[in-house]
Order: C-alpha cells, then sequence, then structure tokens
C-alpha cells in the first residue's frame, strides 16, 4: 500500500497512519500544527473518534501517539477558544475533551506516546495515557492548570500519583512547574530518553518490536497491568489468573508454542 492509502484522515487536524504491509502498527498523529496542537472540541472529537475505530480495530497492535509539530507534542487545552466559552459553553465541551483523553487511555493494545518539545497540560496527559513514553532531549511536561485557574481534567491526577507516587505528583501539580528532559527521566515523568528528533523513531522502532509477539498475549498483558493497580496482592493475582486464562487456551498460545519447538517464527492468529 502507498503512504496516502495507508493514512486516514479524521477532519483537519488528526490521522491514523499504518506502519508496514500488515499495518500492526498504527501511528495516531497530532497535526494542528498552527496552534502546537492545542485541543480545541474539534480536535477533542477527532481523537475520540479515532481512538474508536482502533479499539475497534482487531489488526492493529501496537499504537504510537506522534506530533508533526517541529516544536511541541501538545500544549494542552486551547484557552484562545475557551476564552469566548460561557460555563455552559465549557460543559458541553467537557463530555467532547474527556472521551478523547478515555479513547487514548482505554486502547486495548499498547501503546507509546512520542514526545518532543512541549507536553503540557492536556498535552502531557494525552501521553500519560499511553503505556510508556519515549522522550527526546527537547521535552519538557508539566501539569500547569492550576496556574490558569482549573486543575488537570484529562486523568493527570489520577495517572500522574500512579508514575511518581501521590507526594511528588502533589508538588508538580500544585507548583505547576515545567520539566525539562533529564529531570522528566529521573523522575519517571518519562520511561525511555533519547536524542533529539529521535522520539518518534525509537517509539516506532519500539513498536515494531512489540508488534512481533502474541497480539492476544499484548492485550491481556495489559487489561492484567491496567485493572491491577490498585488492587491488593490476592485480589491482583486473581485479575492476572483470569488473564492468564483468556490467552493459555487461545488459538496464540497454541501457535506460540508450535513456533518455539518447530524453531521458526510463529504466524499469530490473532483476536
Amino acid at each position: 500500500m502507498t503512504e496516502q492509502q495507508q493514512t486516514q484522515r479524521y477532519g483537519e487536524w488528526v490521522a491514523v497512519r499504518r506502519h508496514g504491509d500488515r499495518g500492526f502498527v498504527a501511528e495516531l498523529v497530532l497535526d494542528r500544527v498552527k496552534a502546537m496542537n492545542a485541543i480545541s472540541t474539534r480536535m477533542a472529537g477527532d481523537v475520540g473518534a479515532a481512538c474508536a475505530d482502533l479499539a475497534a480495530d482487531a489488526g492493529v497492535r501496537v499504537v504510537v501517539l506522534t506530533s508533526t509539530h517541529e516544536r511541541a507534542f501538545c500544549v494542552g487545552a486551547d484557552l484562545k477558544e475557551r476564552n469566548g466559552f460561557s460555563d455552559a459553553d465549557l460543559m458541553r465541551q467537557r463530555p467532547v475533551t474527556r472521551a478523547a483523553y478515555t479513547g487514548v487511555l482505554e486502547l486495548p493494545m499498547p501503546t507509546i506516546a512520542a514526545v518532543h518539545g512541549f507536553a503540557l497540560g492536556g498535552g502531557f496527559e494525552l501521553a500519560l495515557s499511553c503505556d510508556v513514553i519515549v522522550a527526546d532531549g527537547t521535552a519538557v511536561v508539566g501539569l500547569p492548570e492550576v496556574s490558569v485557574g482549573v486543575i488537570p481534567g484529562g486523568g493527570g491526577t489520577q495517572l500522574l500519583p500512579r508514575r511518581v507516587g501521590a507526594a511528588r505528583a502533589a508538588e508538580l501539580v500544585f507548583t505547576a512547574r515545567r520539566v525539562e528532559a533529564v529531570e522528566a527521566r529521573e523522575l519517571g515523568l518519562v520511561d525511555v530518553l533519547v536524542d533529539d528528533g529521535q522520539d518518534r523513531e525509537e517509539a516506532l522502532a519500539m513498536a515494531e518490536r512489540i508488534a512481533a509477539n502474541s497480539p492476544i498475549g499484548l492485550r491481556s498483558a495489559k487489561r492484567a497491568l491496567r485493572l491491577g493497580q490498585g488492587l491488593g496482592l490476592r485480589e491482583g493475582l486473581e485479575v492476572e489468573d483470569a488473564a492468564w486464562r483468556a490467552t493459555a487456551f487461545s488459538a496464540d498460545r497454541a501457535e506460540g508454542v508450535a513456533a518455539f519447538n518447530e524453531k521458526r517464527k510463529p504466524d499469530w492468529p490473532g483476536v
């Protein structure tokens, strides 16, 4: 397939690009260059629509969230749009923006964010909604919402403490400070730090490595990791056991064992 055939647009500012002959890796592209990917109501709706299609696509094994802007991943909510909002307008927007963030968070396959430049507020929350964050040396991340009279509303108050602990998350949210790449890696705000300009390349390479594994196994492992968070050990092990059972009696398990014994690469039946 050509690049054009592999790319589907969702409105003006969001696209999904499939990689490889079989399209196992999908790239969810933020493409509102003139506004540094500021999330307007329309853009949020398009992100939500793209995620709904990706979630329903059994052929996608990994999703990589990227930006086309040279200096920003995403700067968060479109405050220029919100400047003209009434309270009623803001209430009407809320379910649309929530659907964008939860759309990324609830994707059933592994997700990777490729971050460079500014990832602030809702932009950082989109990254936090992914399973792994790859960042380059230009990355600047943070949740500055209290500095403009709101709070993180795209999952930040819940996702950040799960990464860095309650006290560290409180410090970052309350001070609204921006954190540069090296410190962000040290604090666990991002997971992999790469050379400038290499975030997308590394994220896509990681996605290809992940996509070589069992699609049923990947989804089951993600479900166990997500559902087990915050549970006691006994309850968490029950979550793991349910995910194991969903995988162990699948066609993927049979193919994986056969391929291992026959010393060949598996051809996963998948979901």
